[in-house]
């Protein structure tokens, strides 16, 4: 079930010159779709965040657009990088930094924050990837954008863990419905080469977007918030999805070598978002 490809000669620019941590990278990347880092953030940081998100939740609850379902007891949350207190933290941490430019070039574009929670309640999702798979990856075999997972609590196995098909990455996917979701009669196969993932405050993971995954249901009492960063090599063009907003003033506090990579607005005031990525296959669960 697992794709392994050989990156020497799928992705010859990623091939040389590379550090041992930057090869656990490509490698990860490349072969089960999914890298981590364990501890890298305090718990006071995490429990921060938990605390911004939780905050974001209900005034996007009270809007319309605001939080989109991603089935039963499930929502996603897209939101302003202002509204999360650890988020220039979050982007400027040199594993995360390290991933990116080893993936996606020195260029890379930050295109999306927001988070995913799952209540008590929450179902097991259908297998899926978050998107269609350009070309560049599935004939290339080349990754042109990753998601970056950090959770907000300590993850056990009744809150409903995050289940992914590990080296799915490259599938084409042209025959899935709305080229995101295997039949029916597949996911024996994707559970089959599967793995659940349990991180902990502090830990923070990072994948292609198009391994097959699903949430799976959530048997605890307790809600298991994830903070969620997209991140685009450029013409990746999942910009055109999200419209992240910075005032003028948290911009021009932002680090110099942050602003090149940040792909949002500067604005006078914040607009809430209205959310454009809306995966239509996960609402009913």
């Amino acid at each position: 079930m697992r794709v392994m490809t050989d990156v020497a000669k799928t992705s010859p620019e990623l091939s040389a010159d590379l550090d041992d941590e930057a090869r656990t990278i490509v490698d990860g990347l490349y072969g089960d779709g999914i890298v981590a880092r364990k501890g890298a953030f305090p718990t006071a940081w995490v429990d921060r965040l938990n605390a911004d998100v939780l905050a974001a939740f209900e005034e996007a609850r009270g809007r319309e657009g605001g939080a989109v379902s991603r089935g039963p007891e499930r929502w996603y949350v897209e939101v302003h990088p202002e509204q999360l207190s650890g988020f220039v933290d979050l982007v400027t941490h040199p594993w995360v930094t390290k991933v990116c430019e080893t993936v996606l070039g020195p260029d890379y574009q930050i295109v999306e924050i927001g988070f995913d929670i799952p209540f008590a309640g929450a179902k097991n999702q259908p297998w899926h990837r978050d998107f269609p798979s350009p070309p560049e990856t599935y004939e290339q075999h080349r990754l042109t954008s990753l998601a970056f997972n950090v959770t907000t609590v300590d993850t056990t196995e009744d809150m409903g863990p995050f289940n992914i098909s590990l080296g799915t990455q490259f599938e084409s996917g042209l025959e899935f419905n709305h080229q995101q979701f295997p039949d029916e009669a597949e996911w024996p196969r994707y559970e089959g080469g599967s793995v659940y993932k349990m991180p902990q405050r502090g830990d923070i993971s990072a994948r292609s977007a198009l391994t097959i995954h699903r949430g799976t249901a959530n048997r605890s009492a307790l809600a298991r918030p994830v903070v969620v960063l997209g991140v685009d090599a450029p013409g990746a063009g999942h910009d055109e999805l999200h419209d992240m907003m910075v005032t003028k003033a948290y911009h021009d506090a932002l680090p110099e070598d942050l602003e090149r990579h940040l792909h949002a607005r500067v604005v006078d005031e914040l607009v809430p978002i209205v959310q454009k990525h809306d995966i239509e296959g996960l609402v009913m669960g």
